[in-house]
């Protein structure tokens, strides 16, 4: 019993230190200066959409960068998305970006239930010029945008994605397991 108390103190000292240490890093993250953008235009299922049209009548975007059909890692997140999907609109307009057509992917979000906003930029440079890609590679992660009264439009942060990071909390879960991951990698079924 005397070790468990002390792995059980152990544990919730190093969980607080990693709780300031978030919070600093969040902290650092807004104080970024932002970077203007211009006013990209993506492919859509109904036509081409602007940027600036996706803030909707939010003045804070959260726009995930996704590699597309491809890939079964983007879609693990994308999944886990779609389920606090509403949550995050509630406080930011949401919406997803690929290499993928339209058509592909309103198909692919069709398969998956996916229910937010899917834009295309195989047609632009955005990526690149978020330093979402690489070559040919595309990247994963987040870009968060401000859109100011005047209508331009500010990069305010980015993230990228990988296993055992903050924006998938499955990866969070198999870490409590006595084993981890033990080697698991997503699958688009089960």
């Amino acid at each position: 019993m005397g070790e468990y108390k002390f792995l059980s103190a152990e544990i919730e000292k190093l969980e607080n230190e990693i709780l300031e240490k978030k919070k600093k890093l969040a902290e650092l993250i807004r104080k970024t200066p932002a970077q203007e953008v211009r006013d990209y235009v993506f492919g859509a299922s109904a036509g081409p959409v602007k940027l600036s049209q996706i803030f909707g009548d939010c003045k804070e975007l959260l726009l995930v960068h996704n590699m597309g059909k491809r890939c079964p890692y983007c879609t693990l997140w994308a999944d886990n998305f779609n389920g606090i999907r509403h949550h995050l609109e509630d406080r930011a307009a949401l919406a997803v970006v690929s290499p993928d057509k339209p058509d592909v992917q309103r198909e692919f979000a069709s398969e998956r239930g996916w229910q937010f906003a899917m834009y295309s930029c195989a047609e632009n440079n955005f990526a690149e010029d978020m330093n979402f890609k690489s070559g040919d590679m595309y990247l994963p992660g987040f870009s968060t945008f401000r859109k100011s009264d005047d209508g331009k439009i500010y990069r305010t942060g980015f993230r990228y994605f990988g296993p055992g990071d903050d924006f998938c909390s499955l990866w969070h879960f198999f870490d409590i397991l006595p084993e981890g991951a033990n080697g698991w990698e997503p699958k688009y079924s089960y």
